[in-house]
């Protein structure tokens, strides 16, 4: 039988508790708390939880991503709603992909929404994080994907060399000097790993771009995000790498999305 539905009083007070800790969306994120919880006890534990700085992602366990239901979990990188414009730069660069890879895949949202948006592909993850690896299992199983656990470019069977139509890499890319400057939700509860770029964070970003022509169909393309005040070098770094490159910005999404194509 469906749970019943929360009583006005409950609605209340959960808006109320939220809206006291400085949650701005508070109505909102108490009509997912009240879908998501199996009865009042479970919801005053959600409430705690939210309440105490735990990201509502997972307080609930899923992140809505390009319409998805993306499961997360404690320590792992929540995706964020700015990288679905990475995900529609890469279906409109190359709609008719057979090959997809999702690097520095996190939960794997990037692979599951290009999946979803693509039909049926060959769909590979790779994370150099356990904790990634088995959340981004949950997320791609049911569309035929497999993930690889290692180093970037090192977790990737070989077949693949040479034949990848798209390589998303949603590379860690703040500078290790403003990971103080986080908001506390990412700061705390998210992976060092998925966040700290190095001294200017393009360490990571500068490394996939150096392999990736070595993965990479002819024609294939590698996207990554970056922020607006490091683009200028890393369309410099995909560049040096050989690729035909292109900056693609959405003022609305604040998002900064490099993408390379190999000739």
């Amino acid at each position: 039988m469906p749970s019943p539905s929360p009583s006005p009083a409950l609605r209340d007070s959960v808006v109320a508790a939220l809206r006291a800790a400085g949650c701005v969306f508070a109505e909102d994120e108490a009509e997912l708390i009240l879908t998501a919880a199996s009865d009042p006890h479970h919801v005053a534990s959600m409430v705690e939880r939210r309440v105490t700085g735990l990201p509502l992602e997972l307080v609930v366990g899923w992140a809505e991503f390009r319409g998805l239901r993306i499961a997360v979990a404690p320590g792992v990188f929540v995706p964020r709603r700015r990288t679905e414009f990475l995900v529609a730069q890469a279906l409109a660069q190359a709609p008719d992909a057979a090959v997809v890879v999702d690097l520095c895949c996190g939960s794997g949202a990037v692979g599951a929404a290009l999946a979803a948006g693509l039909g049926p592909v060959e769909l590979h993850a790779a994370d150099i994080d356990p904790a990634a690896v088995r959340c981004a299992r949950r997320n791609v199983a049911g569309l035929g994907g497999l993930v690889h656990r290692g180093d970037l470019f090192e977790a990737l069977p070989g077949a693949l060399r040479g034949r990848v139509d798209i390589l998303a890499a949603n590379v860690p890319y703040v500078p290790s000097g403003e990971i103080g400057l986080l908001p506390p939700e990412a700061r705390d509860h998210e992976p060092l790993v998925a966040l700290d770029g190095g001294a200017d964070g393009l360490d990571v970003l500068r490394r996939v771009a150096e392999g990736a022509p070595d993965w990479l169909a002819p024609g294939g393309c590698l996207l990554t995000e970056t922020g607006h005040h490091q683009a200028p070098a890393a369309v410099a770094a995909f560049t040096s790498a050989g690729l035909r490159t292109r900056l693609a910005v959405s003022e609305e999404q604040h998002a900064h999305v490099v993408i390379g194509v190999r000739p």
